[in-house]
C-alpha cells in the first residue's frame, strides 16, 4: 500500500496524491534533485567544506625599489621575490604572471578586442614589461635563468628543484614600462589643472599560484578575468618628485621623511577623530608649503603583511583627508581619501572619507574585522578597481554613485583580498558576494540613505532570454554586456534568496561568516563553499547549487485550480499548483478568503521532491476570494501571470 505523502506547515495539513507512471515520465522537476557532486574530501580540502588536516599553499613576499618618472610616465623597478614552496611537491620550474604584457599591442587580449573597443581591452597602446635581467638565488648559488615567455606569463626554468614542504628561492628582477592612460580601467592616468594623477596596479611580476587543485594556475591575463595571488608580505619604497603625494597599499613607515610637521600633526589628529580632517587643503594643492624643503624627490617607504597585492597612486594635485575607522574589539584604522580640486564638493569626493570609514565599519561588524593599518579611496581616471587597503574611483562619482562604487571596492576587502578565491576562474566568487553584502550595507548606511527597493524579479527578462548564461562561466568566457549579470547580480541575487527565503537569516549569517573564517587568506573552490554552507546551515541545497549557479533554469510556479470538498468551502479547499519550468524553490502562497482572513503558506522546495504538481488540502472557512504565488516578490518566477487565481465574484 502506497501512503500519502502528508506535511504540517503552520498547522495546515497538505498532502499530495502519489504520482502515476505517466506524470513521473512528464515530470520536469527531476533531474533538479539529482544529487550535487562536489569534489571528494582529500587530506587537503574537506568534505565538509574546511580546509584539510595537511592543507598547504605556497607563499611569495616581495621587496620593491620603485621610481615614477612622470616626464614619461614611467615606471622602473628594481624588485626581489622570495617565494617558498610548502606543497608536498618539488618544483623544476616556477611560472610568473606578467599582466603589463596586456598593454602590449601584440598581446593576446589586444588581438581579443573587439573593433567597438571593450572596457578591459587595450586602448590604442602599445606597453607592456620591459625586463632587463632575472637572477635566481638558490641556496649559495645565483645564476641567470633560462626563460620562456608566453603573452603574460613567464616560465623560469630553475637549475635545481625547488624541495617541498619549505624549500625557498628568491628572485630578483629589473624591469620598466610605461603606465597607459586607460589601463583596461584597472589603472591608468588623468591630467587634473594641478597635474597628473597616476593609479598604479599589476605593475610587478608576480609568482602564479601552485595549488593542490589545479598546480600552477596558468589562465592568462585577458583584461575581463581579474587575479588570483598567495599572500605574503609586501615592502616597498617608491621614489617620486618631491611636489607628489604618493599613497599606497599598507601603512607609511616614514611620514617624517615625507609629510610636513603641520601634515604629520593633522595625521595625528585624524586617528582620533570620528569627523574628517584635511592633511592637505585644497587651498594649499601645490604650495612650496605643502611639501618639505631641501629634496627634488622624496622617497615613500610602505609595508603591508599577509596581503596578495599592492596598489599605489601618486599626484601633485591631490586633496587629502583622513578620519578614524573604529573596528572591533576597540582597535582602529584610518580612512583616507585623496582627490583633485575638480572633484572635491559636498556632494562629491567631499563625502568620500565618510564613505570609507561607514562602509568598513559595516563589513567588519558583519563579516571581519579590517585587517589592514589604513584605507585609502583614490579618485582618478579608473571607474572602479579594488587592492588591499586602497581602492581607485572615478574622480566624476558623486552622490549614491559614490557610495556605491566605494562601498563596493572596499566590500572587496573582503571577497577577494580575505578570502582570496580564483577571480580569473569564479569571478562570481567575489563580485557576486560583494555585491550581495554592497546590499545589505546600503540598507544600512545613514539610515537608508541611498537605499533602492527591489525584489528578485528584477532579472528575469535576462533570466528568460537566450542570452543567459550559468553563473559558473568563467569571465573570460562570458558573451559581451552578460559580465554583470553573470558574475553579479545572478550570484548576489541567488545569496539574497538563500538568506531572506530558504535559510533564514540567523542560519545563512551563520554559515557564511563560517566561510569566511574558515578560509581567511587561503585559496577557497566553490565546492569549499558550497559545502560549507550546507554543512554549516544543515540544509541539503544541491538542487539550488545545480539550477542557479551551475545551469541557466528558470522558475515558473502557478496556481492552477481550487475545488472544494463536496462543493462546500467550510469544510476545506484543494489548491492545485505545479512547477512548469525547470528551477525549483520553495513555495510561499497567500491566501485571501471573503470572511476576511488571510494567511500564509510556506512550503518547502520538496513538495517538488516526485513531481512538478502538488495539492494542497486546505482548512477554509468561507470561500476563497484570492491566491497569490510569491506574495512578497522573493523568487525569480519568471512567469507572475499565473502566480494568482481569483474566486468567482
Amino acid at each position: 500500500m502506497r501512503l500519502p505523502i502528508t506535511l504540517i506547515i503552520t498547522g495546515l495539513l497538505l498532502t499530495v496524491s502519489p504520482l502515476s507512471a505517466q506524470e513521473r515520465e512528464n515530470n520536469t522537476v527531476q533531474e533538479a534533485f539529482v544529487p550535487y557532486e562536489t569534489g571528494p574530501s582529500t587530506i587537503y580540502r574537506s568534505a565538509s567544506g574546511a580546509s584539510g588536516a595537511h592543507y598547504w599553499q605556497n607563499s611569495a613576499s616581495y621587496e620593491m625599489d620603485v621610481a615614477l618618472h612622470p616626464e614619461e610616465h614611467r615606471v622602473t623597478t628594481s624588485m626581489t621575490i622570495h617565494y617558498t614552496n610548502n606543497s608536498p611537491q618539488p618544483l623544476e620550474f616556477i611560472w610568473l604572471k606578467l599582466d603589463q604584457n596586456l598593454f602590449d599591442d601584440d598581446s593576446w587580449g589586444a588581438k581579443l578586442t573587439p573593433y567597438s573597443g571593450s572596457r578591459f581591452g587595450n586602448r590604442e597602446f602599445d606597453g607592456g614589461l620591459t625586463i632587463k635581467g632575472i637572477t635566481v638565488r638558490q641556496g649559495s648559488e645565483s645564476y641567470r635563468p633560462e626563460t620562456r615567455t608566453v603573452d603574460t606569463k613567464m616560465k623560469i626554468d630553475l637549475e635545481e628543484d625547488l624541495s617541498a614542504e619549505g624549500g625557498e628561492i628568491s628572485l630578483t628582477i629589473d624591469y620598466t614600462f610605461v603606465i597607459p592612460e586607460y589601463g583596461s580601467d584597472r589603472l591608468g592616468r588623468l591630467e587634473t589643472e594641478e597635474g597628473l594623477i597616476y593609479e598604479v596596479a599589476q605593475w610587478y611580476p608576480r609568482v602564479a599560484v601552485f595549488d593542490d587543485v589545479q598546480g600552477w594556475n596558468i589562465r592568462p591575463y585577458l583584461g575581463a578575468g581579474e587575479f588570483y595571488m598567495d599572500y605574503g608580505t609586501f615592502e616597498y619604497q617608491i621614489s617620486a618628485p618631491s611636489e607628489y603625494i604618493v599613497v599606497a597599499s599598507g601603512e607609511l613607515q616614514n611620514p617624517g621623511e615625507v609629510l610636513t610637521r603641520e601634515q604629520q600633526a593633522r595625521w595625528q589628529e585624524a586617528q582620533e577623530s570620528d569627523e574628517r580632517v584635511f592633511i592637505i587643503k585644497q587651498e594649499e594643492v601645490g604650495t612650496e608649503a605643502s611639501r618639505p624643503r631641501g629634496a627634488e624627490r622624496l622617497t615613500w617607504k610602505y609595508k603591508i603583511e599577509n596581503s596578495r597585492d599592492v596598489a599605489w597612486a601618486a599626484s601633485k594635485a591631490f586633496i587629502w583627508d583622513a578620519a578614524r575607522i573604529n573596528l572591533p574589539d576597540g582597535d582602529q584604522s584610518l580612512a583616507m581619501s585623496v582627490y583633485p580640486a575638480e572633484s572635491a564638493g559636498d556632494t562629491a569626493w567631499s563625502r568620500s572619507t565618510e564613505y570609507v570609514k561607514a562602509s568598513i565599519e559595516f563589513y567588519s561588524d558583519y563579516l571581519s574585522k579590517y585587517p589592514y593599518p589604513t584605507a585609502v579611496n583614490v579618485a582618478g581616471k579608473v571607474g572602479g578597481m579594488e587592492y588591499p587597503g586602497i581602492v581607485f574611483c572615478s574622480w566624476k562619482a558623486t552622490e549614491g554613485s559614490l557610495w556605491r562604487v566605494t562601498d563596493h571596492e572596499f566590500g572587496h576587502i573582503w571577497f577577494p583580498m580575505i578570502v582570496g578565491s580564483n577571480e580569473r576562474e569564479h569571478a562570481w566568487m567575489d563580485e557576486g558576494f560583494n555585491f550581495f553584502i554592497n546590499g545589505l550595507s546600503t540598507n544600512h548606511f545613514n539610515s537608508g540613505e541611498y537605499h533602492r527597493e527591489t525584489n528578485a524579479r528584477l532579472l528575469n527578462n535576462w533570466l528568460s532570454s537566450e542570452a543567459s548564461e550559468p553563473i559558473m562561466t568563467a569571465p573570460d568566457q562570458i558573451q559581451p554586456g552578460n559580465l554583470g549579470a553573470v558574475a553579479y547580480r545572478k550570484p548576489a541575487l541567488g545569496l539574497r534568496i538563500l538568506r531572506n527565503s530558504i535559510l533564514g537569516e540567523e542560519a545563512f549569517d551563520e554559515a557564511f561568516t563560517e566561510y569566511i573564517d574558515r578560509w581567511a587568506y587561503k585559496h577557497p573552490t566553490p565546492d569549499d563553499f558550497f559545502n560549507t554552507m550546507e554543512n554549516v546551515s544543515g540544509r541539503e541545497l544541491d538542487w539550488f547549487w545545480r539550477g542557479w549557479f551551475e545551469k541557466s533554469w528558470t522558475m515558473d510556479q502557478a496556481v492552477d485550480s481550487v475545488t472544494y470538498v463536496n462543493d462546500e468551502p467550510s469544510e476545506g479547499a484543494l489548491i492545485s499548483i505545479s512547477n512548469n519550468d525547470r528551477l525549483v524553490m520553495p513555495v510561499v502562497i497567500k491566501i485571501t478568503q471573503e470572511n476576511g482572513r488571510e494567511e500564509i503558506l510556506e512550503l518547502p522546495v520538496q513538495v517538488w521532491h516526485r513531481g512538478d504538481s502538488w495539492t494542497i488540502s486546505y482548512d477554509s472557512s468561507s470561500r476563497i476570494q484570492r491566491i497569490e504565488i510569491d506574495p512578497r516578490r522573493e523568487f525569480p518566477d519568471v512567469n507572475p501571470e499565473n502566480n494568482r487565481w481569483i474566486g468567482e465574484q
